[in-house]
């Protein structure tokens, strides 16, 4: 199976981006790890645009009915605000909610698709603008027949949209939650001492990066000694790279126990861990 790499030359960043025939592109940090994603085709992708526009013409619909009064003062100004109001929303939808949610709407929450920069780096106010802006181009004749089509025929099954905003859309499969209390009750986090830090790292820390780290944790066990080792040195270099703890915090840690020391961090709130350690202490405690 072939691959390709691509640099991310305009930003400087180091990341690649290794695309195969499977539907899937993984991206490499500098750090060596590798975050695989599936790509949504133009199927999930339309019914989520479907679910959009239904979503948009009753806004539409309700702002109207707002609006109404103008058309006693004049048939005129109530058409042509309404077509004004069409205009506005029909580009604002997008762009806001993609914005706000972090590259999904109404219908891609749905479906759990969402927008993401190719090069894996944060998304951009302008690739939103950009992407929705050629969504006019991409609907043409009717239907989204162009955007289909150049789904269709690039490797990263992008409308001309992605391809001028350097965007891809992604499928994010519902998993299992893991038993948080079984895997990390009981053990001390020396991390929760900072919780300034703490914010900063549940702020810089992807979904995606959190859930490396969450199933290298669980399959452990499935590890040979050697790859497990030098996994959790990697996974533990790259995080202690996105957030600096002071060296008290981290000292003496073993790289698989600040992994669950992060995880505990992201995946659980102050109060739950607290309550889980304390619920341990207890059970320890002779009668």
């Amino acid at each position: 199976m072939s691959a390709a790499a691509e640099k991310d030359s305009g930003n400087g960043s180091s990341a690649a981006v290794v695309m195969n025939r499977t539907n899937t592109f993984n991206i490499r940090t500098p750090e060596g790890i590798v975050f695989s994603q599936l790509l949504a085709g133009p199927v999930p992708r339309f019914l989520a645009w479907l679910i959009d526009f239904f979503c948009l013409l009753f806004l539409v619909i309700v702002v109207n009915l707002v609006m109404l009064p103008f058309a006693l003062v004049s048939p005129d100004l109530m058409q042509a605000l309404s077509l004004l109001t069409f205009f506005v929303l029909s580009l604002g939808y997008g762009m806001v909610l993609e914005w706000s949610w972090r590259g999904q709407t109404i219908g891609k929450r749905f479906l759990r698709l969402r927008v993401v920069d190719a090069q894996g780096l944060r998304l951009h106010a302008s690739q939103i603008v950009i992407r929705n802006l050629l969504r006019v181009v991409d609907m043409l004749p009717l239907l989204y027949l162009t955007g289909g089509l150049t789904c269709l025929c690039t490797r990263r099954a992008q409308r001309l949209g992605d391809i001028a905003a350097n965007t891809v859309v992604i499928r994010t499969p519902k998993m299992a939650e893991p038993d948080l209390e079984q895997l990390l009750a009981g053990r001390y986090n020396s991390l929760r001492q900072f919780p300034h830090l703490q914010a900063r790292l549940r702020q810089r820390v992807s979904p995606s990066e959190a859930a490396v780290a969450m199933q290298a944790l669980l399959r452990r066990d499935q590890l040979e000694p050697g790859p497990r080792v030098e996994l959790f040195a990697r996974l533990a270099d790259h995080f202690r790279s996105v957030v600096t703890f002071p060296l008290e915090a981290t000292e003496g840690i073993a790289d698989e126990q600040y992994i669950r020391n992060v995880v505990d961090v992201l995946y659980r709130t102050s109060a739950v861990a607290e309550r889980a350690a304390a619920r341990a202490v207890e059970e320890k405690e002779p009668a």
